[in-house]
């Protein structure tokens, strides 16, 4: 199945869903949900975190199109954020993905990005990993953490980072070590 550029939260919805009520991911009796925030960031402040708050980020595969000049292309550097607590039998999951801007137009509109299912369970499945560990204090050793792959998958090859293009960099929370600003 080829991955849509479209940004679609009700992707991200039904399969969080799927995979509490199907899986059993998070199976200890507390209610969890998950909300979209385009404005959240990695930073947790005091305040939040005697709250409970916690956060962890993800890098993704994507796939972009240009609300413009509808070019599309793929990103293996799509940045994720997700803040999560539990709080009286509540768990909250709060996401924000971040955007790119097109090469071609370089402006300043950033598109968000569209995932295929595998690549958002993907995301999910090591969110919850850190809710159990965080959360619950589980360990599972058997989980693998290297950016959200299993450890028998290889990293893909990715094209440099575009840091200029990537509004994550922009807000000065990029995971790419190796950026490159051609």
């Amino acid at each position: 199945m080829a991955t849509s550029t479209e940004w679609t939260p009700s992707l991200w919805y039904d399969t969080f869903n799927e995979l509490l009520d199907d899986d059993s991911e998070l199976d200890y009796g507390d209610r969890w949900t998950l909300k979209v925030n385009y404005n959240k960031t990695d930073e947790i402040t005091y305040e939040e975190r005697k709250k409970g708050w916690k956060v962890s980020t993800h890098q993704a595969n994507g796939k972009f199109q240009c609300v413009s000049c509808k070019k599309t292309w793929d990103s293996a550097q799509v940045r994720l954020v997700f803040r999560y607590r539990l709080l009286g039998g509540q768990g909250t999951v709060i996401m924000r993905p971040f955007g790119q801007a097109c090469l071609r137009c370089r402006g300043d509109k950033f598109n968000l990005p569209g995932f295929d299912k595998k690549e958002v369970e993907q995301a999910l499945l090591r969110q919850f990993y850190k809710i159990r560990k965080n959360c619950y204090h589980e360990e599972d050793e058997e989980k693998a953490e290297d950016n959200g792959r299993p450890s028998s998958e290889p990293e893909a090859k990715t094209k440099p980072h575009k840091n200029h293009l990537c509004q994550a960099c922009r807000v000065g929370h990029c995971c790419v070590d190796d950026k490159d600003d051609n």
